[in-house]
């Protein structure tokens, strides 16, 4: 199973994303609007960066609250760490592991088709293995 099974259906233009020179506050504001955990910095229809949660965190730590009136290209996270539609998910899985990152914005060539979070990936994985489940409780049933 790929990524590209997973972001199937979702349209490009529902990327939630950022361009590099908003500034952080711009962005926070975007990321609690939509109630997401991280998006990416785009130039155009390529992703330069990331910005997320984490980020904020450790932007205000270390350069305290003026950070905020800053362009978000100043403190994101770049270059971004991205997969491809064909991309295992038990791959992506575990890049996001031993990367420790949340979220992979997924791209062809440079183009950016999808974005997706660790949860969505988990949650494929667990509907994947409950339909596995429920097959072979149906075939011992029926022996």
């Amino acid at each position: 199973m790929t990524i590209a099974r997973i972001i199937a259906g979702r349209a490009e233009a529902a990327i939630v994303s950022a361009g590099p020179d908003l500034t952080v506050r711009e962005v926070i504001a975007l990321l609690a609007e939509r109630r997401i955990g991280a998006l990416p910095i785009m130039d155009g229809d390529r992703a330069i960066g990331i910005f997320s949660e984490r980020d904020v965190l450790y932007c205000i730590a270390r350069d305290g609250a003026a950070v905020l009136d800053q362009p978000v290209r100043t403190v994101m996270t770049s270059p971004p760490i991205t997969a491809s539609p064909d991309t295992s998910i038990l791959g992506a899985l575990s890049l996001m592991t031993r990367r420790r990152i949340r979220h992979l914005p997924v791209t062809e060539g440079e183009r950016v088709v999808g974005f997706v979070s660790i949860g969505d990936l988990v949650k494929h994985r667990i509907d994947a293995i409950s339909q596995e489940a429920e097959a072979m409780r149906s075939y011992i049933q029926m022996a």
